[in-house]
């Protein structure tokens, strides 16, 4: 994205602005609450304060730009609308996000909403995983 990108949706291109794009641009992982953002400013020395970089975000969602997740037992995360549908794994010993594609779920989801009589307009689907323990491990505990 780039300024012109900004203005499109009604954004002035400030310096904040810019910043928590770049940001959330390069990020890696690609989900980060306000203080990983925060803190990637801090550590690159940018003056931008944590209400600021709140107050972009909100601007960011409101302007369909980035979208923000509410994953269970954790923080908001945002990641930028990329305008592919993804569905997520969130690690619920570590708070790792982990995305994923299935064509497979997608056609099952369809198929069940079709089954009902409905159509889906938008939906959301988070599975909260576990690592599985190492067979072998467990083996040698008996």
């Amino acid at each position: 994205m780039e300024s012109q990108d900004l203005r499109k949706v009604g954004l002035k291109v400030t310096h904040p602005r810019m910043r928590v794009l770049e940001i959330l641009e390069s990020s890696s992982p690609r989900h980060m609450t306000a203080e990983d953002i925060y803190r990637q400013l801090l550590d690159n020395q940018d003056d931008i304060g944590l209400a600021t970089v709140y107050r972009v975000l909100t601007q960011f969602e409101a302007a369909g730009l980035v979208i923000k997740h509410h994953f269970e037992g954790g923080q908001a995360v945002f990641e930028l609308d990329r305008g592919q549908h993804h569905d997520h794994m969130v690690d619920v010993d570590s708070g790792k996000v982990i995305e994923f594609v299935s064509e497979e779920i997608e056609r099952l989801q369809r198929e069940i909403a079709d089954k009902h009589g409905y159509v889906i307009e938008d939906h959301s689907l988070v599975l909260y995983v576990r690592k599985k323990k190492d067979a072998g491990q467990d083996a040698s505990r008996k």
